[in-house]
């Protein structure tokens, strides 16, 4: 009797904890990350605040990079140019440059590496004639994947330099 007592007070305090934690969101917000970290709320789907990844990020590209590099292709020479384009045309606006790795590899090294790969392009884009105060970097290494899969597909997905609008 003791037992069947317990069972029903943890299970209304629990439908309590419940129902007190909601959001009272409104149904015009829509959640944005802003690769930080953090969402922030803003009223619908203006397509500047976001990242690259998600093609959330003025028409920002991600840069990728072949296995353990930190070299700039051609493919990626040419979206950097792009997005210094967009930057120039968005002057007040800016970003953060997070590098990315595939899942291979130890934790330290990959962090090296993705702050190899968010730095090298920081450095394109002040080449090209954006400037550093507008620009943050952060290595993320293995954490933050967007394909978890173990094939070479996903590994090419993950190896990257994306960017994430901190602010416009």
């Amino acid at each position: 009797m003791l037992r069947k007592i317990s069972y029903a007070l943890v299970t209304v305090s629990l439908a309590i904890g419940i129902s007190s934690c909601k959001s009272a969101k409104t149904m015009d917000e829509t959640e944005v990350p802003t690769g930080t970290g953090s969402t922030e709320m803003t009223g619908g789907d203006d397509n500047t605040m976001g990242d690259s990844d998600s093609g959330k990020a003025m028409g920002l590209q991600t840069i990728h990079f072949k296995y353990d590099s930190f070299d700039i292709d051609s493919e990626g020479k040419q979206a950097l140019n792009t997005n210094a384009e967009i930057l120039k045309s968005n002057s007040t606006a800016k970003v953060q440059i997070e590098g990315h790795c595939d899942q291979r590899g130890g934790i330290q090294y990959n962090i090296a590496l993705g702050e190899k790969r968010a730095n090298r392009v920081r450095d394109a884009l002040k080449k090209l004639g954006i400037s550093a105060d507008r620009i943050a970097t952060i290595s993320y290494g293995k954490e933050r994947l967007l394909d978890t899969a173990m094939d070479e597909s996903a590994f090419a997905k993950n190896r990257r330099a994306n960017f994430a609008i901190t602010s416009k």
